[in-house]
């Protein structure tokens, strides 16, 4: 497969290595590829762009060949034929062997939802070694796609995700150096998505299990438990906020509408919207 480059981020063609479910409604799936050595990040929030094979096609349909025009040569491709292409966060980055981490959050793919889930989620739910996908991920370790930026001055770190960011949290908490104040809240799905995280900081980390269902983005959980935390004394908080679009404004309003953090030490990310697909999210963007 042709190589293209779009510095600081470039094209990787991997291969499924293993998978291992860590939950009702996450699975880890291990990537490996030829030229991995050259995948390079510092960002425990690195954004990542998927490409996954249409059913029955061997590999992931992507005209790189176009060179710089491949977006909208792909973008021409018939629907039933065009690489499914889906954004994800660096789970974790290994060398000796080269290898990389990716959890699927399984919206629809759960025992007992009602729901219908997308290309992605049953594609994660189904992978095996040696299935192959097309990254777009990063040449260089300090890059536009990462966004956990707390200031040097920081005395406090919040944090929130739901399922689709606790890769990313995850990450983070397990970064931190010893000393640093962290308030974490991870939401998700069911019990059984809860994971232990190992961090050398100062963290109050709280699962809160929202159950599943069509409804799961309007649950009040996350808002009403930040409106009654009680936070430690602090000048100069750092907040990051990332999942359902919905979710995530509203929660920016309540740090600096309610709590009065300064916007500016605010990094929020709308990884997903209720009821819209990536491709009619990105059609309205």
């Amino acid at each position: 497969m042709t190589t293209a480059v779009a510095a600081p981020f470039r094209f990787f063609s991997l291969q499924v290595v293993r998978t291992r479910r860590l939950g009702p409604s996450l699975v880890r799936v291990t990537f490996t590829g030829p030229d991995l050595h050259a995948f390079h990040s510092d960002g425990c929030d690195q954004s990542l762009s998927l490409f996954l094979p249409q059913p029955g096609q061997p590999e992931p349909v992507v005209p790189l060949e176009q060179g710089d025009n491949w977006w909208q040569a792909w973008r021409d491709l018939p629907d039933d034929v065009r690489a499914v292409m889906r954004s994800y966060t660096l789970r974790a980055l290994r060398r000796d062997p080269d290898e990389i981490d990716i959890d699927f959050a399984l919206h629809g793919v759960e025992q007992g939802c009602a729901g219908q889930a997308g290309p992605a989620s049953r594609w994660a739910a189904g992978a095996a070694a040696g299935d192959r996908v097309l990254l777009l991920g990063p040449a260089v370790a300090d890059n536009r796609a990462i966004r956990f930026r707390p200031p040097a001055d920081t005395d406090l770190v919040l944090l929130w995700g739901d399922e689709t960011a606790v890769p990313a949290v995850s990450a983070i908490v397990e970064s931190l150096p010893a000393g640093t104040r962290a308030r974490v809240w991870l939401e998700v799905p069911h019990a059984g998505d809860v994971q232990d995280l190992m961090t050398l900081a100062d963290a109050e980390i709280t699962w809160l299990v929202r159950g599943s269902g069509p409804g799961r983005a309007a649950s009040p959980l996350a808002l009403d438990t930040l409106r009654t935390a009680e936070l430690p004394r602090c000048e100069r908080p750092y907040v990051w906020i990332a999942g359902e679009s919905g979710r995530v404004k509203e929660l920016r309003r309540h740090f600096v509408g309610e709590r009065g953090v300064d916007r500016r030490r605010v990094t929020f990310v709308g990884y997903w919207r209720q009821g819209l697909c990536e491709e009619e999210l990105r059609a309205q963007s």
